[in-house]
């Protein structure tokens, strides 16, 4: 059969062009908006069994290939599809953003064009606090009273940076120069290029709960309120074998067995093998790869054995 003679036609999802070019707010001034996308589910379908022609499998079996795929890591079917979005963030999480060097990119210059007026505020009560058991997290909030301190020098600091940054440029200094003392609240523009398995990473780091709040909050907005209307079984493969899923290593699947079997003795052995179980002044040495498996144990409801 000659293949050239088909006629190929753009898919759309209906659920993702109502939402094409709307700003879905983030933040308190940000936003994440469709600008343009390329492949649905069916894509990946067609790039997996490398055929053409609509119609030729059920919509169960093709739900069945993906979540295969997605089970077992076959990514590249999942490059076949690509969105193009329009982000406007501040300036830190933007930081944490392009990170992900797996995307095309162009940012609002503040070389060429004048900053964006506006910067990112805190909320008196949503402060948060320095954690103490992770050095690049946060955890609780400060009090309301201390917030409103906060959030009030906040206010004067981003004032007091945007009125000089405006008083350099009436005295004719270069934009790429008055620029410089801006904060990191400021926000930016950026479009944002990417192919759904490339997507997929960037939300499973950080949609995490252990992820900076500001990311977070586009992230989740992406996964549920874009990804989910673009490609829905995918997205529901996503979550399942994902997001909402369990990675154990041999050394901790050597410990589940020994428990599964009774064999508690043997599971605390295994752990001393690895070095997981040290002390020091009778205390237990904290050691965050037995911490992270501890706390994998009780979200199975299992007794942690030692």
């Amino acid at each position: 059969m000659d293949e050239s003679k088909h006629t190929l036609q753009r898919v759309s999802v209906p659920e993702v062009d109502g939402i094409l070019g709307l700003p879905l707010k983030v933040l308190d001034d940000g936003f994440v908006r469709v600008v343009d996308y390329l492949g649905t589910d069916e894509s990946i379908v067609q790039a997996a069994r490398v055929s053409y022609g609509a119609g030729t499998k059920h919509t169960q079996e093709d739900r069945g290939l993906i979540r295969y795929l997605m089970r077992h890591r076959h990514t590249t079917p999942f490059e076949m599809c690509e969105i193009k979005l329009h982000v406007r963030a501040p300036m830190d999480a933007w930081r944490q953003w392009i990170r992900h060097r797996t995307a095309n990119i162009n940012e609002y210059s503040t070389r060429y064009s004048v900053a964006i007026d506006a910067s990112q505020r805190t909320d008196p009560a949503e402060w948060r606090q320095q954690a103490t058991s992770n050095r690049q997290g946060s955890e609780g909030f400060l009090d309301v009273e201390t917030g409103r301190q906060l959030s009030q020098r906040e206010f004067e600091l981003q004032e007091s940076a945007r009125t000089v940054y405006q008083e350099r440029l009436k005295a004719g200094v270069a934009r790429e120069q008055a620029r410089k003392d801006l904060p990191l609240s400021t926000y930016t523009e950026a479009y944002w290029k990417t192919d759904l398995h490339n997507l997929l990473h960037f939300l499973k780091l950080r949609m995490d709960d252990a992820a900076q709040f500001e990311i977070r909050s586009y992230a989740q907005t992406i996964g549920h309120e874009i990804v989910s209307k673009w490609c829905p079984i995918t997205w529901e493969a996503f979550l399942d074998y994902s997001v909402h899923s369990m990675f154990f290593s041999r050394l901790e699947l050597e410990i589940l067995a020994a428990v599964g079997a009774g064999k508690t003795a043997q599971a605390v052995s295994a752990a001393e093998r690895f070095g997981w179980l040290k002390y020091e002044n009778g205390s237990l040495k904290h050691n965050r790869e037995r911490a992270e498996f501890e706390e994998k144990v009780r979200g199975l409801n299992l007794p942690v054995p030692w």
